[in-house]
């Protein structure tokens, strides 16, 4: 009798848009590991691991219905793009030409614009019961963002693909062409919270990254500072809410963790670790492993209890913490950061590796 995990693949209609337009949820099972996206921005809505006990739990928050996800959603399990996190001033310059973006974080632009790739209607490419390649199945997603949405130049086509595979991995593929110079920063925004429900914040957190962006007070980087002596040194396991309280600026200006962290690891385009993150009660842990050169660790700072999602939970403030691969914030603005310019010719691409585990009794 084969030994080789099930692997299934399940298709159905989540509901309809305004206009009429469906949006599709597809679940994809392989190897103890769940999880579900729908079409409308590419969300993930559930992600069901394993305990040390071998009890399954959601580890990602978000709504049990398409109108919250329509009209209320704060990035839950979301595609950003065009370009993830923050544009100082709504304002791109590229090749000497002068682009203002939409404007939906103060003066900022944020995770694309109020419409960004999060809010859209993403077309089914593909999907596979068995990818060859990853040994589990996969969905492909497509979308084509026209010239000049929420205020970016150039046409751009994006591919993302989610996958399941060996040793409870769940890997998302980017890949993005434009006709025109523009900017392409893609991540992904799900909100962890690895023990199923309550807080995050007991959850221990590991970065490896000796420096992080300072931000002012719209949460635009400063520049490039060290983590040595901060609250923002988790280069050794480090309980996220340990020092959460410590009188610390940059903890004032963003109300807790809202940074970027630059990975030591320097090698973009390699997969590296990232981030690892531990809930010891239930001891699901789960690294992250990517290409990109940082990472966003957003600590659920603005959750207040008026969201309500998954079995009726009030999500609160450290509910669920993010972490985001990318490149860094309001990058355009500095020239010596490495490039999101993409160009004709050239092919973005991007992969982030989520792998879980489940301690011992």
């Amino acid at each position: 009798m084969s030994q080789h995990p099930a692997v299934r693949l399940h298709q159905r209609e989540y509901g309809h848009l305004g206009d009429g337009r469906v949006v599709h949820e597809i679940t994809l099972s392989h190897g103890g590991l769940t999880l579900s996206l729908i079409t409308l921005g590419g969300i993930v809505t559930m992600l069901w691991v394993p305990d040390r006990d071998g009890v399954a739990a959601n580890v990602v928050r978000g709504f049990d219905n398409l109108d919250d996800y329509v009209h209320r959603n704060p990035f839950f399990g979301v595609i950003v793009g065009r370009y993830a996190n923050r544009i100082a001033l709504g304002e791109l310059v590229i090749d000497g030409e002068t682009h203002a973006l939409s404007r939906n974080n103060g003066t900022n632009c944020l995770h694309g614009g109020t419409e960004g790739f999060g809010t859209r209607l993403w077309e089914i490419e593909s999907t596979r019961e068995h990818d060859a390649a990853l040994g589990g199945p996969a969905v492909t997603l497509r979308h084509v963002s026209p010239d000049g949405e929420q205020g970016f130049p150039g046409r751009v086509e994006t591919l993302v693909t989610y996958s399941l595979g060996a040793n409870r991995s769940w890997r998302v593929d980017y890949g993005a062409t434009t006709d025109r110079a523009t900017v392409v920063n893609l991540s992904h925004h799900d909100y962890f919270n690895l023990a199923g429900r309550g807080s995050a914040l007991d959850h221990v957190l590991t970065l490896p990254a000796s420096r992080y962006n300072p931000v002012d007070a719209s949460l635009i980087p400063t520049g490039i500072a060290e983590v040595d002596a901060t609250p923002f040194d988790f280069r050794a396991p480090t309980r996220i809410r340990a020092r959460l309280g410590d009188a610390h600026a940059q903890l004032a200006i963003a109300g807790g963790y809202d940074h970027n962290w630059i990975l030591d690891d320097a090698r973009i385009d390699t997969l590296r670790l990232a981030a690892r993150l531990e809930d010891p009660a239930s001891g699901r842990a789960m690294e992250l492993h990517t290409t990109e050169p940082a990472l966003q660790f957003y600590s659920g700072n603005f959750l207040d209890g008026t969201l309500v999602g998954h079995d009726s939970e009030a999500y609160q403030r450290g509910d669920a913490i993010c972490l985001e691969p990318q490149h860094s914030p309001d990058s355009p603005h500095h020239a010596e950061w490495p490039t999101t310019v993409l160009r004709p010719g050239q092919v973005y691409r991007s992969t982030s590796v989520y792998t879980f585990t489940a301690g011992t009794a």
